[in-house]
């Protein structure tokens, strides 16, 4: 049996695990590959996915970097069933026409640039009509139903923990009458996690294909963190002003509504506070959480047989046209808006921040991870104005970071579910983390329980016997993006040596208060910095 890693190897996006296993060959996950340029051009290049060649795909649940390229694997002849729980292929429905969308109008966008410069126009990475298209090959599995995929393989979903539907996949593949059990974990949630159930503990696998996110830290405690939203919120309450939130649309949001349901019954959420929902995705995703009430946590359906609905509190507005958005920002008074993005880099956010980032009475609450070059990974480090809409905006409203709405396992949640399994001859295989974070947890596995621990890198093949050793083969094309260094460095200097000038100029004039040329620059310094550290 072989195992190929098309993605989350080495990184956190890009899930995608194919599966050879005699004449059977099938995919875990087929997940979008997001951050940096060059990550991200893995995702124009599938033919080493031979989508025409995969029998069917396992789906771990809906997050775009576990499902995001599936469109896009149909277009290219993948006509085989796509296997999720009901929840998870709701939520995907509505993640990928959303991405789908995106994906369409950056297309359009490039296109006018290269338009005018005499360049062919761009191609969307996939469009709504694949999205669609996509969503007629899904089929259902329930949590704990054992389901025949044929010749040798059978499959059972089990819960996750980390979003509504989210899944852990237990594989039996027989080959010569052996049979071997993988276990894929997919994304694990952390214990007592609002809405949703512990992870399940999984007690037998000869390999197991565990995330390792946040394997060298731990978060905070959920009551920690209840203390610090509330917090935000009674500052701007007495400043008269708002709390602005950046959200992702689907699990985050959710959660927040039940932090709210919990702050209202607490008589910490003042009652002519309005709590606003303005993200339409995020009001899509609420609704097929309430729809789904019987895949939630046995806290939140003892809520549901009171009558309490732990997604729904008296102060809370949904808002989904345009306009509706727009009065929030009109409108006197404290509120409260939950928006996306999450990372406020796109979105109804970036028109809530500009109406009120730079408000002194204002709170602006970040409770999820901030990427590298995000508007709001500016805002948490410091920038004293951001660029939103051509305008600088200064940053005056005070700043609220809370680590503790993570949807993913810590390092001791991630030691202790892997101390369910019984086998000691197990085969750990650490994806879906950065490098050096899965170092720290692997030498953490192989210090506790003794397993010997695998870090695959990306496009990588192994080989897996019943029992027996692990043949790790390495694809022909280099495993990290390549970079052209010495071109880099070269035009970094060039701009920075360009933006010094400039700025040494208008200082001459007397424009001492250059701002957003310093924040340029400060940029620049840094990047080139950890550049030329990296040679």
């Amino acid at each position: 049996m072989k195992i190929k890693f098309m993605g989350a190897a080495r990184t956190v996006t890009g899930s995608c695990f194919i599966v050879e296993a005699g004449a059977r060959r099938f995919a875990v996950d087929c997940g979008m590959h997001q951050g940096n340029r060059e990550i991200e051009k893995r995702n124009w290049d599938t033919s080493g996915y031979d989508a025409a060649g995969l029998e069917f795909i396992l789906i771990t649940h809906a997050h775009i970097d576990h499902a995001g390229l599936l469109p896009l694997i149909v277009r290219d002849g993948f006509r085989g069933p796509i296997y999720a729980t009901p929840p998870t292929l709701e939520l995907m429905r509505i993640l990928l026409l959303d991405s789908a969308y995106i994906q369409e109008m950056e297309a359009q966008w490039k296109t006018r640039k290269c338009l005018r410069h005499g360049e062919a126009k761009v191609e969307a990475l996939y469009t709504q009509r694949d999205a669609e298209e996509t969503t007629r090959q899904f089929r259902g599995v329930d949590y704990d139903q054992t389901v025949s995929l044929g010749a040798g393989v059978t499959v059972a979903f089990r819960d996750a923990g980390h979003i509504l539907g989210a899944a852990i996949l237990e594989l039996d593949v027989t080959e010569d009458g052996k049979t071997s059990r993988l276990v894929f974990s997919g994304d694990l949630g952390r214990p007592a996690q609002l809405i949703v159930n512990d992870p399940t503990v999984i007690e037998t696998a000869d390999y197991l294909f565990m995330e390792s996110t946040y394997g060298n830290r731990d978060h905070k405690g959920e009551d920690e963190s209840l203390d610090e939203l509330a917090e935000a919120i009674a500052f701007s309450y007495r400043q008269g002003e708002k709390t602005i939130i950046p959200s992702f649309a689907v699990e985050r949001t959710q959660e927040l509504l039940y932090c709210f349901h919990l702050l209202d019954r607490d008589g910490r959420l003042p009652k002519d506070m309005p709590v606003y929902v303005d993200s339409p995705l995020a009001v899509q995703a609420t609704e097929i959480f309430r729809k789904y009430t019987k895949y939630f946590d046995e806290e939140s359906k003892a809520l549901l047989k009171k009558g309490r609905d732990p997604l729904c509190f008296p102060q809370l507005r949904f808002t989904r046209s345009t306009e509706e958005s727009m009065r929030i920002n009109t409108s006197e008074g404290p509120a409260v808006v939950i928006s996306a993005s999450g990372m406020a880099h796109a979105g109804r956010i970036r028109h809530h921040l500009r109406h009120n980032l730079w408000r002194p009475g204002a709170a602006v609450v970040f409770v999820g991870f901030q990427a590298q070059g995000t508007t709001g990974r500016r805002i948490v480090d410091g920038a004293k104005s951001v660029r939103i809409f051509n305008e600088d905006v200064a940053v005056k409203a005070r700043l609220f970071t809370i680590n503790g709405f993570s949807a993913h396992a810590g390092q001791s949640q991630l030691l202790e579910w892997l101390g369910g399994f019984r086998n000691p001859n197990l085969r750990v295989f650490l994806v879906h983390g950065e490098h050096s974070v899965q170092e720290a947890l692997a030498e953490k596995i192989a210090a506790r329980f003794g397993y010997r621990v695998e870090i695959p890198d990306y496009l990588e093949q192994v080989t897996l016997t019943p029992g027996g050793e692990i043949e790790r083969e390495m694809h022909p094309v280099p495993a990290k993006p390549t970079i052209d260094w010495e071109f880099l460095l070269g035009g970094m200097e060039q701009r920075l040596g360009q933006l010094r000038e400039r700025q040494a100029r208008l200082e001459g004039k007397g424009w001492v208060e250059q701002t957003d040329m310093r924040e340029r620059l400060l940029e620049l310094d840094q990047r080139l910095a950890s550049l030329i550290s990296e040679l």
